[in-house]
C-alpha cells in the first residue's frame, strides 16, 4: 500500500500528465481505504470522481476538486506545542478520525517509551464541537488497545475542567478535544503532559519542546489508522462528581461576602454557562442573568460571526442584554471556557471611544491587559500562596502583554518572569501565584489548574466588582488607581488575516528588512530579532520595537490562526494624585498615539 504520508510535488508542470498525476491518485486512494470513517471515504471519493471528470463543461469543479484534494494531500496536519488544530474534513491535512487516531496511538507509544515497564494513565475531555465526542471517544479506544489507562470526561465540558483532572488524578497525560475560539468548521486536539512524566512546575501544564518533537516523531512512525488497533470498551468514563470536585475547588477562592452585584453572562455558546453558573452560585451570586440565545451548547454558534470574545459584535447579545438589565458586570467566556472576557460600563468611553460608545451606550470590554492587571493587583493583595525553590512567588505574563504587571509584582515584593506567548509557558514558573496573557487567558490558582481558567478569573473579578461596589467605586476607577500608581499603561491589537498563508513570512520578511524609523513620531531606539532569543527565552518568530518614549510594539504570527499579530502598548505618565479629568484626558492621548503607531506598523508590513 502507497503510505498516505509520502506526499508529492503536486505543483510540478509534468505532474497532471504523468506519473506524478497517477502516484497521486494512489496516495488518495491509499488514504481511503485506511480511512475509519466511511462519511470521509465517500467526500474523498466524490473529489477524486470530479477531479478526473472527462466533460469539459465540468471545467470549473474539475478544477476546484483538483485544488482541494491539492490542499488536503500536499502535507500532514502537523503536531507541535499547540497540538493539532485545523479544519474538519477528510484527509491528512484535515481534523478526522484517521489523523485522531494515529495521534493517539503516536501519543500512547509516546508514554510507554517514558514510562517503561509502568502502565501510563490518560484522562480525555472534550467540548461540544461537531466530532469531538466522537475524537475523544477514539482515542480511548487507541488508548486501551495500546495498553494505557483511559479515562474521558462525562460529558463536554470546559478546557479547565479537564485541566483540573490531569493534576487531581495524577494523570501522565491529558488530552484535551477541542478548538476553542476557532471558526465552527475547525477542531483541535491539545495535549498536557503530568504524572510521572513531567514531575516539575510544569506538571499538568500543555506541551513544550521537545515533548512537542517526541510526540511527533511517534505519531510519525504510527502506522495507517485502520492498522492502529481500537478497543472496543476497558476505558474508564468518569462521573459528575469530578466536575463537581472542580467547581468545589474554584469555590475554595471565595471571600465569603455579601453580594450585591447584577451580573450578565454568556458562555458563547460553548460548555462553560452551567458551571460558571453554579460556580458563581456557590460564591453567593444569585443575580446572574445568562443570556438566552447563546447559553446551549451549539457547534454552529449561530449568534456570532466568530466565536472569539474579542472579535467585534460577539458580545453585543451581552451588551444589550446588561443596557436592559441595568447590570454591573459582563462576563463573556469562549466556547472552552478557558478565556474570560469582561465588559463594564464607563461614562468617560466616549472620549476616546466615540463609534464604540454609539454601539454600546457607554459598555466597552476591557482590555486583556486591563483585566490582567485587575487580577495581578488583586492577587498581590492576598499573596500568600508558596512560592518556588526559593521560596518567592512569583507573577508571569507573556512578552507581549503589558509591562504594568512587573510594576504591580514590585510593588508587593512579588517576583516577575516573562515568558513566551502561551500558557504552556506562563503555567511553567517555578513558584507561579498568578499568571496572565493579553489574549483573556489568567491563571489564578496554578495550584490546582495550570493552565489559563475563565471560570476562576470570572469568579474572582466578580468578587472584586462587588466589593468595589460596596465602596461605591467600579473597576475603571480600579484601573485609575493602577494608572496613579505605576503610569498609565494602554495596549491594543493590530491584526492582519491572510488566506495565502506565504504572506505571512513575507509581512515578517517585509518588518525585518525594513523597520519604522518612528512609533507615533518618537524615533525607534531598539530592534530585537525575537528569532536571536532575548533575555534567555527560547528562539521564536517575532520582531520588537521599542522607541525612545517607551512605546513598544511586538509583531509576530499566531500560532493558532492564519494571521500576523501586532501588539502596541503606549505609557502616558500620570500624576500621584492625577483627577479624574487627568485621567480621561490621558486615556484620549493613549488612543490617539496607539492609532498613530496602528499605521505606523501597517505600513511597515505592508498590510
Amino acid at each position: 500500500m502507497t503510505n498516505p504520508q509520502d506526499h508529492l510535488d503536486v505543483d510540478d508542470p509534468g505532474y497532471e500528465a504523468g506519473q506524478g498525476h497517477a502516484s497521486f491518485l494512489a496516495q488518495v486512494e491509499a488514504w481511503i481505504e485506511a480511512d475509519p470513517e466511511p462519511a470521509d471515504q465517500a467526500e474523498l471519493r466524490t473529489l477524486l470522481t470530479e477531479a478526473d471528470s472527462p466533460d469539459p463543461r465540468d471545467h470549473e469543479v474539475r478544477a476546484r476538486a483538483r485544488a482541494e484534494l491539492r490542499d488536503r494531500f500536499v502535507g500532514t496536519l502537523q503536531f507541535g506545542t499547540a497540538g493539532l488544530r485545523g479544519e474538519m474534513a477528510a484527509g491528512p491535512n484535515r481534523m478526522n478520525r484517521a489523523v485522531v487516531i494515529r495521534a493517539a496511538a503516536g501519543l500512547a507509544s509516546f508514554l510507554r517509551d517514558a514510562l517503561p515497564g509502568q502502565t501510563p494513565r490518560v484522562v480525555i475531555g472534550y467540548d461540544a464541537r461537531h466530532h469531538s465526542h466522537t475524537f475523544a471517544l477514539d482515542s480511548a479506544a487507541v488508548f486501551t488497545a495500546a495498553g494505557v489507562e483511559a479515562s474521558i470526561l462525562p460529558s463536554a465540558l470546559p478546557t479547565p475542567v479537564l485541566a483540573y483532572a490531569v493534576r487531581h488524578l495524577g494523570a501522565d497525560a491529558g488530552v484535551m478535544v477541542t478548538a476553542s475560539h476557532n471558526p465552527p468548521a475547525d477542531n483541535g486536539y491539545k495535549v498536557y503532559l503530568g504524572g510521572r512524566v513531567v514531575t516539575d512546575s510544569g506538571q499538568g501544564a500543555q506541551i513544550v519542546p521537545p515533548y512537542d518533537a517526541g510526540i511527533a516523531a511517534a505519531i510519525d512512525r504510527s502506522p495507517v489508522a485502520a492498522q492502529v488497533p481500537r478497543a472496543t470498551d476497558g476505558w474508564t468514563v468518569l462521573g459528575r462528581d469530578l466536575a463537581l470536585g472542580y467547581v468545589e475547588s474554584v469555590g475554595r477562592l471565595s471571600d465569603g461576602a455579601a453580594r450585591d452585584l447584577r451580573i450578565v453572562a454568556t458562555p458563547l455558546h460553548g460548555v462553560g454557562g452551567e458551571v460558571l453558573n453554579r460556580v458563581l452560585g456557590n460564591a453567593g451570586f444569585t443575580d446572574v442573568i445568562s443570556v438566552a440565545e447563546q447559553f446551549e451548547a451549539d457547534p454552529l454558534f449561530p449568534t456570532v460571526a466568530f466565536p472569539n470574545p474579542e472579535e467585534p459584535g460577539a458580545i453585543d447579545l451581552a451588551l444589550a442584554y446588561a443596557q436592559d438589565a441595568k447590570a454591573d458586570l459582563v462576563i463573556a467566556n469562549d466556547p472552552d471556557a478557558d478565556r474570560c472576557a469582561l465588559a463594564v460600563y464607563d461614562p468617560r468611553v466616549g472620549t476616546y471611544q466615540g463609534a464604540e460608545t454609539a454601539r454600546s451606550n457607554g459598555w466597552r470590554m476591557l482590555h486583556g491587559d486591563e483585566v490582567g492587571s485587575l487580577l495581578g493587583e488583586e492577587t498581590g493583595r492576598r499573596a500568600d500562596a508558596p512560592g518556588g525553590a526559593d521560596g518567592t512567588p512569583f507573577f508571569a505574563s507573556s512578552i507581549v502583554s503589558s509591562r504594568l504587571l512587573r510594576k504591580i509584582a514590585d510593588s508587593h515584593g512579588l517576583g516577575y518572569s516573562a515568558t513566551l506567548t502561551g500558557f504552556k509557558w506562563i503555567s511553567r514558573v517555578d513558584g507561579l501565584v498568578y499568571g496572565y496573557e493579553e489574549a483573556l487567558g489568567y491563571c489564578v490558582d496554578p495550584q490546582v489548574v495550570r493552565d489559563k481558567d475563565g471560570i476562576s478569573a470570572a469568579l474572582l473579578l466578580a468578587q472584586l466588582a462587588n466589593r468595589l461596589k460596596a465602596e461605591g467605586r467600579t473597576l475603571v476607577d480600579a484601573l485609575d488607581d493602577l494608572a496613579r500608581a505605576h503610569g498609565l499603561h494602554v495596549t491594543d491589537q493590530l491584526s492582519a488575516r491572510f488566506t495565502d498563508l506565504d504572506q505571512i513570512p513575507a509581512a515578517m520578511s517585509r518588518l525585518r528588512a525594513a523597520p519604522p524609523r518612528t512609533l507615533a513620531g518618537s524615533g525607534v531606539s531598539d530592534v530585537v530579532d525575537l528569532s536571536d532569543g532575548l533575555d534567555g527565552l527560547p528562539p521564536t518568530d517575532g520582531v520588537r520595537l521599542l522607541s525612545a518614549d517607551g512605546t513598544r510594539v511586538i509583531v509576530r504570527p499566531s500560532g493558532t490562526e492564519p494571521k500576523v499579530k501586532c501588539y502596541l502598548e503606549v505609557i502616558v505618565p500620570v500624576a500621584s494624585d492625577a483627577s479624574y479629568d487627568d485621567l480621561t484626558a490621558a486615556r484620549a492621548f493613549a488612543r490617539t498615539r496607539l492609532d498613530q503607531v496602528r499605521a505606523d506598523v501597517a505600513a511597515a508590513l505592508g498590510i
